[in-house]
C-alpha cells in the first residue's frame, strides 16, 4: 500500500485541528469592490478551495492609506466586515478555516488610487511604476510618517484584527514581508531615520514588532501570524544585514507565543532559514519557491520542507489554478496550470473561479477514485 505523503495527514495550528499540514497562502487577486469591500466571487472562490488545511486570505488594509492597488479588499469599515462574513460562512460551510493577512502598502501606493499621499518610514519612492486605475504611473513619493502616524497605524493594525474576528476569521497574519510598510521599516535602503524606529538593527524591526505585539494584545496571541520575507528585493527593498535583521526580529516575537512565523519563499539549504528554524520556538510555515506545477515537484517540494523542519506548508499558484488541490495530490493526478497572468488581476470569475476540478475532467479511459467516490 502506498504511504500517505506527511503533508496529507492531520495537523495542529495552536488551539486548530487542521486535516492536512497544506496552507493556501495569501494571493492579491483585485476581486473587490473599489471601496475594499469583498464580493460574492471571493466567497465562491474561498469556499472552492475550502479543503486546504488552512486558507490565509489576500492582503486586507488596515486603513484608507494603507492601499496598494485598485480593487484590495480592505478590513476598516463595518462595510468590509460584512463584506468578509460573507466570506467567512461560505468557507465554513464547506468545512475551511481562515486567517486574514493585514497588509499596510506603505510607498507601494499612488494618490490616483486612493486620493492620499502615500506614507513609508522614509521619503524614498517606489523605484518603478505602480498600477493605478488610470494605469502605470511613475511612483510618487511617500511621506515620511511621524511618530504620531506611527502610534495611529498601529493602533489601526489591533482595530483590524478585531474586525477580522467579528468576520469570522479563526486569526490574522501581519504581513511584514515582499517590500510592504512593515517591511520597508526593517530594509535599510528604504529606511533612513535616525530616530527609535531607525539606524541600527534593533531599532528597525521595532515597528514591525509594535504592530504584532499590538494586534496579540487585541486579538489574543494564539491568534496572530507573521509573515516575513528575508532577503527578498521585492517592491525595490534591499536589506543590508538579513541575518542580524531577523535574529534581532525572532528574539523580540518568540516569547510572545504566536501562532506561526510564515517564512517566504523559504529555501531550507539557506543559512538564514536553518537559524530561523533553529531560533523559533513555534509553529513554522515554509513557502515553497516552486519552479513548475506539477503534481511531483509540489509532493517533492513540500515533503522537503517538512523535513527541513517546516511544521506546515503554503502553497499560492497550486491553489489558484486548483480547487481540489489535495484530492489531486492524493491520487497523484495531473494539476490545472496557471492561465494567463493577467487573468490573476482583472477581476470576474474567468481565470479565479472557473478551473475545473477532476469533477469537472474525469479521465475518459478510466473511472478515477475521488475519496473513496468513483466517477464516470
Amino acid at each position: 500500500m502506498t504511504r500517505t505523503p506527511d503533508f496529507l495527514t492531520p495537523a495542529r495550528l495552536g488551539r486548530l485541528a487542521l486535516p492536512n499540514h497544506l496552507v493556501m497562502a495569501p494571493l492579491t487577486r483585485n476581486r473587490a469592490e473599489a471601496d475594499g469591500t469583498p464580493t460574492p466571487l471571493m466567497a465562491t472562490h474561498y469556499a472552492q478551495r475550502a479543503s486546504a488545511g488552512l486558507i490565509i486570505a489576500e492582503g486586507s488594509t488596515p486603513n484608507p492609506v494603507g492601499q496598494t492597488y485598485p480593487d484590495i479588499t480592505a478590513i476598516h469599515s463595518d462595510r468590509h466586515t460584512a463584506g468578509w462574513r460573507q466570506v467567512t460562512e461560505a468557507v465554513g460551510a464547506a468545512g475551511g478555516r481562515m486567517f486574514l493577512q493585514l497588509q499596510h502598502g506603505g510607498r507601494v501606493s499612488h494618490p490616483a488610487t486612493t486620493g492620499l499621499t502615500p506614507v513609508a518610514p522614509s521619503p524614498v519612492p517606489l523605484p518603478e511604476t505602480i498600477f493605478t486605475p488610470d494605469g502605470h504611473r511613475p511612483a510618487a513619493v511617500p511621506r515620511e510618517m511621524t511618530e504620531d502616524d506611527i502610534r495611529a497605524t498601529i493602533a489601526e493594525f489591533a482595530a483590524a484584527a478585531r474586525r477580522a474576528v467579528d468576520a469570522g476569521f479563526e486569526g490574522v497574519e501581519v504581513h511584514s514581508a515582499n517590500g510592504m510598510l512593515l517591511h520597508q521599516f526593517l530594509a535599510a535602503n528604504t529606511n533612513r531615520r535616525t530616530d527609535a524606529y531607525g539606524g541600527s538593527v534593533e531599532r528597525r524591526v521595532r515597528f514591525a514588532a509594535e504592530v504584532t505585539e499590538a494586534v496579540a494584545d487585541a486579538i489574543g496571541a494564539e491568534r496572530v501570524g507573521i509573515r516575513i520575507s528575508p532577503g527578498s528585493t521585492v517592491n525595490g527593498v534591499l536589506e543590508d544585514d538579513t541575518d542580524g535583521l531577523y535574529a534581532a526580529l525572532v528574539a523580540r516575537l518568540k516569547g510572545l507565543d504566536l501562532a506561526y512565523l510564515h517564512l517566504v519563499r523559504s529555501a531550507p539549504e539557506a543559512g538564514w532559514y536553518r537559524r530561523i528554524r533553529a531560533d523559533w520556538p513555534g509553529t513554522l510555515i515554509g513557502n515553497p519557491d516552486l519552479t513548475d506545477l506539477t503534481t511531483e515537484t509540489v509532493t517533492r517540494e513540500s515533503a522537503r520542507m517538512l523535513a527541513a523542519g517546516a511544521d506546515l506548508v503554503a502553497l499560492g499558484r497550486p491553489f489558484l489554478a486548483n480547487p481540489d488541490l489535495l484530492t489531486r495530490l492524493r491520487l497523484g493526478a495531473p494539476l490545472n496550470p496557471v492561465r494567463e497572468r493577467y487573468l490573476m488581476y482583472v477581476g470576474g470569475a474567468d481565470g479565479y473561479n472557473d478551473y475545473p476540478t477532476l469533477v469537472d475532467q474525469p479521465s475518459s479511459d478510466s473511472m478515477v477514485a475521488l475519496d473513496g467516490a468513483r466517477v464516470a
